[in-house]
């Protein structure tokens, strides 16, 4: 997985992984709120790196917490999901709204592979100042530049340049 190449996302080594996840994900989801801070310990624990004063509203869900990045300031709404099968780095002052999305798995076209489990990680990268509006999606393998806007409701399937706004399904840029 970290490599890049084609794995089994239904090894036991993973799955080890994703039940650490699942522990710091519930310790952040159900700590009382004055007493949660910006983020549990137990989910702060398990970031690759996290920048100071990152909050993340509750619920919060991660495949495995390990492959996640967060710059200064990062703020994830309420319902955020983040499937880091590959590294997601997040920029400084960058903003989600509420049930944004964020996949890094794609999985095998082939319905025999799919079926034994078999998937690639393509990491996501958000640069700095970027809204990422509600129930947004954003697609394996891509790159949004810095100071863009994300619509809400769209689905980012091909890489955003900095400053660009770009809204739909797919997400197309506003002229």
């Amino acid at each position: 997985m970290k490599s890049g190449q084609w794995y089994c996302c239904l090894d036991p080594e993973l799955e080890a992984l994703r039940a650490r996840a699942r522990r710091a994900v519930y310790s952040h989801n159900t700590c009382p709120p004055d007493a949660r801070g910006a983020m549990a310990s137990d989910l702060r624990d398990l970031f690759a790196e996290i920048g100071p004063d990152c909050y993340l509203e509750a619920p919060f869900h991660c495949a495995y917490g390990l492959n996640i990045h967060l710059g200064a300031r990062v703020y994830f709404n309420t319902g955020c999901v983040v499937l880091d099968t590959a590294p997601v780095r997040i920029g400084d002052d960058t903003m989600f709204g509420p049930h944004v999305q964020i996949y890094c798995a794609q999985h095998a076209k082939d319905p025999a592979e799919r079926a034994q489990g078999l998937e690639v990680g393509l990491p996501v990268t958000i640069g700095r100042n970027v809204w990422v509006g509600g129930a947004a999606i954003l697609m394996p393998g891509i790159t949004i530049g810095d100071n863009a806007i994300i619509g809400a409701g769209s689905v980012v399937t091909k890489d955003v340049t900095a400053g660009e706004t770009v809204v739909g399904n797919p997400a197309r840029p506003v002229t």
